[in-house]
């Protein structure tokens, strides 16, 4: 016993001799922990990959690095809702216009998923594949994650199952209901995948197959995920005429799977819906009021960005990209999508009609090398100069790439996107994969929020406009998804939590990009450490891969059902 007193002696006359010891030592910022609470100067301490202080170091602390950040915010690392990195990351993993806007972590998975994979599933991706040398050896989720630990990633990245996904494992393309068996194929594929730490099960109900998906099936789908401690994340059916409509079954699904509900990139899309936002917050605050656990996210740009083919209504790509491109080849399929898009019924979600016109359709990406001459231009000036009617130009487009073009549409109001951002229910996402400024993810131009919607939120709406305080921007960034997902130890700076870490200037960070030239990354953050490792440093990436695999409530666990 003697023994043991005598060690402890000399263990606390060791410490009190050399002090506390940090790997990194952050002095002089004005701390805001991302709860939402005023900011205060303070020391943060990390030691391994763990935050070690929150407060004031003492005078004879070892430190191998010490970060001078007076001047600047300190802040938990920015967590991105939305994104689309699942595959871009085995392209490039240094993750850059991520960190470059304070991003340590992604949340991915929108309707499709990278897991589970089958030869069905992957047919439509054939082509971008082989274009960047893509071998996939994995089909469930463990797989993709172990490839991802393997070659190291610059963020952390978490995904959820995606309905649209399992669907296409198991019955393809096909518009129709599936069978009993095909339904409890896809049950068990979520299931799966939320053992193997799927964040929960998505849609994105806009696109085929997934408008094929009746809500029963997705309540079913939803409910297996829900067994998990999982919650349902949606692309509603439409965003536009009937966004109602939409909203109303997405918190059916919550309510009858007992599933929490995240709506994605929330916004009020079509010209002639503009001023609606107001009514959207009002549904879903009801919905809370009634005691439905629904939330959202954002990104602060009033275009979105998605593939040229969604401007076709979902019936015409049934079977796949190969299918919807020889349909698109026949003159009378294409007189009745032109009479479709010149309506105004229906349920779908008419794009074409929402942006005003072909001058409202940007062409940003094009697979196939012959056609990036397009990239840049309206569909208005591709008809123009080629002499096409517009509508025949978009087709052609989309024959000629193989369904492989992507565009951006401009189809919302600013006051729009001001007023769902001022909700305290709002998280960000960017809605985007992470791209480079050189190398194979610069090839072809991309939306500027891959590069932009968080440091454009710090500039423009908090700093210059005053919409947002600085501490509710951060907590918007930072525990707000933490706390929706279930990232236990992340979105906060306090002692224990994981040393996920941006710091940035206030008065200068900003967005840089633009449509016209969109691969030019944000300014003002300075630091950025993932998991106690510093990825960018002076606004520079570094190289050092510190990002890991976050795995959702159900990993490793049996069913958890809800009250």
């Amino acid at each position: 016993m003697r023994k043991c007193v005598v060690g402890l002696v000399l263990l606390l006359s060791s410490s009190s001799v050399f002090g506390q010891q940090y790997g990194i030592l952050i002095r002089n910022g004005r701390v805001v922990d991302g709860m939402g609470n005023p900011w205060v100067y303070a020391d943060v301490g990390v030691t391994g990959d763990r935050i070690s202080l929150v407060g004031r170091a003492p005078a004879n602390a070892t430190v191998k690095q010490v970060i001078d950040a007076k001047g600047l915010i300190v802040a938990p690392g920015f967590i991105d809702m939305l994104e689309q990195s699942e595959w871009n990351l085995l392209i490039d993993k240094q993750a850059f216009s991520k960190l470059t806007q304070g991003i340590t972590t992604g949340i991915t998975g929108e309707g499709g998923s990278i897991a589970p994979q089958n030869d069905e599933a992957l047919a439509d991706r054939r082509d971008f594949l082989e274009h960047y040398h893509l071998a996939v050896d994995w089909r469930d989720l463990d797989g993709y994650f172990r490839r991802l630990e393997k070659q190291g990633a610059g963020i952390n990245l978490g995904t959820y199952v995606g309905a649209t996904q399992v669907r296409r494992c198991v019955m393809g393309s096909a518009d129709r209901a599936p069978t009993a068996e095909e339904l409890a194929s896809m049950e068990q594929l979520v299931e799966q995948a939320m053992r193997q730490g799927a964040m929960g099960v998505s849609t994105s109900l806009i696109y085929a197959p997934a408008f094929y998906a009746k809500t029963e099936e997705l309540i079913a789908l939803a409910k297996a995920a829900s067994k998990y401690g999982g919650i349902y994340a949606s692309h509603i059916r439409n965003e536009g005429d009937h966004e109602m409509e939409a909203l109303d079954e997405a918190f059916r699904i919550g309510r009858e799977a007992k599933i929490p509900v995240e709506i994605w990139h929330l916004k009020v899309a079509g010209w002639q819906n503009w001023g609606k936002m107001p009514n959207v917050i009002a549904a879903i605050e009801a919905a809370r009021a009634s005691g439905l656990d629904v939330t959202a996210n954002q990104y602060s740009y009033t275009a979105s960005g998605t593939s040229l083919g969604a401007t076709i209504p979902p019936k015409y790509h049934e079977d796949g990209s190969t299918a919807f491109v020889t349909r698109l080849q026949n003159p009378q399929v294409r007189a009745a999508i032109r009479q479709e898009l010149a309506g105004v019924g229906g349920n779908i979600e008419n794009m074409w009609r929402g942006t005003g016109g072909p001058q409202g359709i940007l062409i940003a990406s094009v697979l196939d090398p012959m056609f990036k001459h397009y990239e840049g231009k309206t569909i208005a000036q591709i008809a123009a100069n080629e002499h096409k009617d517009p509508l025949d130009a978009l087709m052609d487009l989309v024959v000629a790439g193989k369904d492989h073009v992507g565009a951006v549409y401009f189809t919302m109001s600013e006051e729009d996107v001001k007023f769902a951002m001022q909700q305290p229910f709002v998280s960000v996402g960017t809605d985007a994969g992470a791209v480079n400024v050189q190398g194979p993810l610069s090839e072809s131009k991309v939306h500027p929020r891959a590069y932009g919607t968080f440091p454009r939120i710090l500039g423009r709406y908090v700093r210059d406009q005053r919409l947002l305080t600085l501490e509710q921007a951060i907590r918007k960034f930072t525990s707000l998804p933490a706390q929706r997902i279930s990232l236990r130890d992340r979105g906060i700076l306090r002692a224990g939590a994981f040393a996920d870490i941006t710091i940035f200037d206030p008065a200068t960070v900003n967005d840089m990009a633009t449509f016209e030239n969109p691969h030019r990354p944000s300014v003002g953050i300075e630091y950025v450490i993932v998991n106690g490792v510093v990825s960018l440093e002076g606004g520079k990436v570094t190289g050092r891969l510190a990002g890991r695999p976050l795995r959702g409530p159900g990993y490793g666990a049996g069913s958890t059902s809800r009250p």
